[in-house]
């Protein structure tokens, strides 16, 4: 009754076990669920287990086989064997067995399914590894279990991290820095293992925050992976470069550089080859394949610190759900991959169109589409707000209605190359709520603190540079 993928032996006394001391059920139902056994009559015994556990009856013979008789699953031979079976002295290394054996078994199932999936079902190659990915997924979370870390462990964990705090000084910073001074304090820095959601409306510059976070990111020689469902890889770039060059953007667009500037676009567009920096920009993405990939390239390069997704609304959970539910699966799967690669992740979310009906325009909780389960798995939410983008949109509605009049109208509002911003944090698990305050740099899609005026200034005697020409960096 042995094989590489049950014992049944191991069944019986693990069962007999539960019988001959109940007060072992708890820890054995922690770390086994009904499927984990592999006679069909072992797992209805356990089912009636946990059913009279729930209802605070005996877990004892009479019970047990009153209950599975209810219920027509009582198999008077398969019990005898079960109760005149030894009980086990240790019984968690015969658990952890029965898990074993559990997992292997679904994964001999997985490959039959992956037979039915992708031949009989003939679904698209893309859906097939969606479901495939998935049901590998459930496999995985269910066969992980850790159990409680116990105090010396947890001591030392903690001193290393207090000196760790001291070697860096007096900066506050316990995590990642974002670059930016005032948030910084607020924040101590994006902790490894947190889910950050930077939220906003459109055309309040939150994929720009975010570019700016990665640029220091990537100056600190860590690794960034950006799942961009928005925007190519490309575009990304040339944010990144505007920022990074102060040469405005549109002119990187189109390529009106001067000569200094196509120098300064050299020495960047090179030290930037040399970063790690990766980005998958494939567009249609769900969360068992950003989890699949980001496993795969952490693997590669250890040195990947941050991974942002821009944006959460455009991510599928793969599975024909109600939306609000998938957006609890997604949420719940980035929080839980967080842990898991022990680095933060950041999220970009758009907000609800409601906002925009009120006097004051800043951004709060409520705001957020499908609010409750983002709100819930974030261990830091960030609003990106600037007040100038809402003045300019009603001094355009004013005009727009004094002409639709036949009246003049001349407006007081003047677009700035600078503009105020404020980086409100509306939910901080670890640490204070409150605002920083930024300044942003329109020209360059740049975020900078509010006292900082940056300029870009590049050595250019070392650089060959040709005229209308960029050295293009070997990859």
């Amino acid at each position: 009754m042995e094989s590489g993928l049950h014992n049944v032996n191991i069944e019986r006394a693990v069962l007999s076990s539960i019988i001959f001391e109940p007060t072992v059920f708890e820890d054995v139902a922690s770390r086994l669920k009904p499927k984990d056994f592999y006679l069909p009559f072992h797992r209805y015994l356990f089912e009636a287990m946990e059913e009279l556990e729930r209802e605070e009856l005996p877990i004892d013979e009479e019970f047990l086989k009153k209950r599975l008789s209810q219920k027509k699953r009582f198999d008077e031979e398969a019990f005898f064997e079960v109760i005149t079976t030894a009980p086990l002295a240790n019984i968690s290394a015969y658990v952890d067995e029965i898990k074993e054996k559990a997992v292997k078994r679904e994964l001999v199932q997985l490959t039959t399914s992956i037979k039915e999936i992708v031949i009989e079902q003939d679904l698209p190659s893309v859906e097939a590894l969606d479901r495939i990915q998935k049901e590998l997924y459930d496999i995985s979370m269910d066969a992980v279990s850790r159990e409680f870390r116990e105090s010396p462990e947890i001591v030392k964990s903690t001193l290393v991290h207090i000196k760790e705090m001291k070697e860096k000084g007096n900066t506050g910073l316990v995590g990642l820095d974002t670059g930016f001074r005032e948030l910084n304090k607020l924040t101590a820095g994006f902790a490894n293992g947190d889910l950050i959601i930077v939220a906003a409306r459109p055309a309040m510059g939150k994929t720009a925050f975010c570019l700016n976070i990665a640029q220091k990111v990537l100056d600190s020689n860590k690794g960034v992976a950006i799942f961009s469902l928005e925007m190519p890889a490309e575009q990304l770039l040339l944010r990144m470069l505007s920022a990074k060059t102060s040469i405005p953007l549109q002119q990187l667009r189109v390529g009106d550089l001067d000569d200094d500037q196509w120098k300064r676009l050299s020495v960047a567009a090179d030290e930037m080859s040399g970063k790690k920096l990766f980005v998958d920009d494939e567009g249609l993405i769900n969360i068992h394949q950003v989890r699949s990939k980001l496993r795969k390239l952490k693997a590669r390069h250890p040195e990947i610190s941050l991974a942002i997704i821009d944006y959460l609304q455009l991510m599928s959970s793969a599975t024909n759900k109600e939306r609000h539910l998938e957006v609890s699966e997604i949420s719940r799967g980035l929080k839980l991959l967080a842990r898991e690669m022990d680095m933060p992740i950041i999220a970009l979310s758009q907000l609800n169109r409601s906002l925009e009906s009120r006097n004051d325009k800043r951004p709060m909780l409520s705001d957020l589409r499908e609010s409750g389960a983002i709100e819930q798995d974030a261990d830091m939410i960030l609003f990106v707000y600037r007040d100038d983008v809402y003045k300019m949109r009603e001094e355009k509605e004013k005009e727009k209605r004094a002409k639709a009049e036949g009246k003049e109208y001349k407006s007081s509002f003047s677009e700035k190359p600078e503009e105020d911003a404020e980086i409100i944090i509306g939910k901080n698990r670890n640490g204070p709520i409150g605002v920083a305050h930024l300044v942003f740099q329109k020209k360059f899609t740049r975020f900078v603190d509010k006292d900082k005026n940056i300029e870009i200034i590049y050595e250019s005697a070392d650089i060959d540079a040709k005229e209308g020409k960029i050295e293009i960096p070997p990859l």
